[in-house]
């Protein structure tokens, strides 16, 4: 690894013209680049809203909420720079504009500026930059990679440019600002427009900052005049420093798409790095096993968190999406995923049937009434044809709701989440979290984080993990009641394979005489890399591919 004792180097990736081209990408695949020539490097994301953390936002408004080991609820980019560097990251790594502007509060409420008149400018910046500085020396990285939200014409966004503006004047050598911008080839004229990226980049001139890379994002591949227009329009060092980033296959390719556009050199030339040679045999292995998988695995996703307006937002479920590509690649599988709505099958009982047209049935996460007796539908399908099922979270406890109605016959069971009143609470509410509903404390209070599973021998889940013990992350509030677990046992053939022994906490269910019929309570999609798939994403896309034959 290199000397950490060497002055750490700081990347800043931001947006211009439109946002979600890339940024989270263009990060993670700079800090990937970084770490195969040896660096230490390490990412992080900066969200403009006031909100503290991403948990109490809708995912149809934000997207995913990703979960850190230590029980941060974060932005989805965070997933993006966890699978590239196939590492954990913590709260440490992810701030927002109310986290910060919280600091800053509640230092000023303890006389921890002695007096001083606190106000937004300096103290802002400054409290950004001890974050950014704070994470650099956690993780002893010689690059740190800060990806800021949005676009860098937003208001909001002004005190975190202010903050890169006051470190590279510090330190030039040591700051590099890297912009994404998109470059539109309208229909009606045909050409690539370069006019919207310079507008972009004088607003961030006005910032005080200038892009050292401007890295085009378009359907096309950027041209010999486009690149020299920019380069004069933008104030580049060199033509070369305007990156040609077109359409890809699949986000996996990027960081080797970008290698061979000469970004990784020219960064480390720009921040006065020694030259290494990256190393990426693994990463183009599995790059090529992902292409040349052509037979298919059809996989449903049956949720609650697709439609907004007219459109449908994968977003909502990006890294369920992520771990099921993962697992199929590996299973030799092109993966085809259909987004099934719940609430389709609550309007239509009768469409159910078309699950059988499937490898597979997933259920994902979620909070709520909506949808959830067309999910309850689909899950009786998944059990009563045979078809592999794999429940997260929300999924896993439906599934038990689903079996104490209809192979229990316990009329009214439910979870209290839906019914508080129900007669046969299968997922109830723990002591703590009852004290949280009646506080209205909502932010940050569900069970979040890494927490440990026992492993039951024999288990379709032991065969996966190979392991008794393992660790997964959580996000929920409510829980399986043990009540149930012995009728569920004897007369719905429900195995409980994983256990948290801590706390007594049902964490795994297997049904027997099934191929593949397993919940979880946890997000193992939070912990799946390209390099290294989760396990029971590997059983369940597996136990497709058995079935589809």
């Amino acid at each position: 690894m290199a000397n950490t004792k060497k002055r750490p180097k700081y990347i800043f990736v931001v947006g211009g013209v439109m946002s979600s081209v890339g940024k989270g990408t263009v990060a993670s695949s700079i800090a990937y680049m970084l770490q195969s020539r040896k660096f230490r490097a390490t990412a992080m994301k900066i969200d403009p809203y006031v909100n503290v953390d991403a948990g109490t936002m809708n995912p149809t408004e934000h997207g995913e909420v990703f979960v850190t080991d230590d029980g941060d609820e974060t932005d989805q980019d965070m997933g993006n720079y966890e699978r590239f560097l196939n590492t954990s990251l913590s709260s440490t790594n992810y701030m927002t504009t109310g986290r910060v502007y919280l600091s800053v509060i509640e230092r000023e409420r303890n006389l921890g500026y002695a007096g001083k008149c606190v106000e937004v400018v300096p103290h802002i910046p400054l409290e950004v930059i001890n974050r950014i500085r704070r994470a650099q020396r956690k993780t002893k990285s010689d690059v740190t990679i800060i990806e800021i939200g949005g676009t860098i014409g937003e208001y909001q966004n002004i005190l975190f440019l202010e903050a890169a503006r006051m470190m590279k004047l510090a330190n030039p050598d040591d700051v590099a600002v890297v912009m994404v911008s998109y470059l539109p080839i309208p229909s009606v004229i045909g050409e690539m427009k370069t006019k919207p990226t310079q507008t972009a980049v004088r607003s961030l001139n006005s910032a005080g900052l200038n892009a050292d890379f401007i890295i085009c994002r378009s359907s096309k591949l950027l041209d010999a005049p486009r690149r020299a227009k920019l380069a004069m329009m933008c104030n580049l060092r060199d033509a070369d420093d305007a990156i040609s980033a077109p359409d890809l296959d699949s986000v996996y390719e990027v960081p080797l798409w970008l290698e061979e556009q000469g970004l990784g050199k020219r960064i480390l030339e720009r921040l006065k790095l020694p030259r290494r040679q990256p190393e990426m045999r693994q990463w183009k292995t599995f790059v090529g096993r992902s292409k040349k998988a052509k037979k298919e695995v059809k996989i449903a996703v049956v949720g609650k968190y697709f439609s907004t307006g007219k459109f449908t937002l994968a977003d909502s479920y990006i890294s369920v999406i992520e771990a099921l590509k993962l697992a199929s690649w590996y299973n030799d599988r092109k993966p085809v995923l259909t987004w099934v709505d719940s609430e389709e099958y609550e309007r239509h009982p009768k469409k159910v049937s078309e699950l059988a047209q499937f490898d597979g049935i997933l259920v994902p996460g979620g909070f709520g009434t909506r949808g959830i007796e067309g999910i309850m539908k689909a899950i009786r399908f998944a059990r009563e044809k045979k078809i592999p099922y794999f429940g997260l979270c929300y999924g896993m406890q439906l599934a038990c709701v689903e079996m104490a109605r209809d192979l229990l016959d316990l009329r009214g069971a439910h979870t209290v989440e839906a019914n508080p009143q129900s007669p046969h609470p299968i997922i109830h509410l723990n002591p703590i979290q009852k004290r949280n509903i009646r506080q209205n404390r909502y932010g940050g209070t569900m069970r979040l984080g890494a927490y440990d599973c026992a492993i039951q021998k024999g288990t379709k889940t032991w065969q996966a993990y190979k392991s008794v013990t393992i660790s997964e992350r959580h996000r929920h509030r409510y829980e399986f009641n043990n009540e149930y677990m012995k009728p569920l046992a004897e007369k719905a053939g429900m195995i409980f394979s994983g256990m948290n022994k801590d706390h007594n906490l049902v964490e795994i269910i297997e049904l027997k005489d099934h191929p593949w019929f397993v919940g979880v309570q946890f997000h193992p999609e939070f912990q799946s890399a390209p390099l290294k798939p989760h396990p029971l994403f590997l059983g369940f896309v597996a136990a497709a591919v058995r079935y589809s034959k």
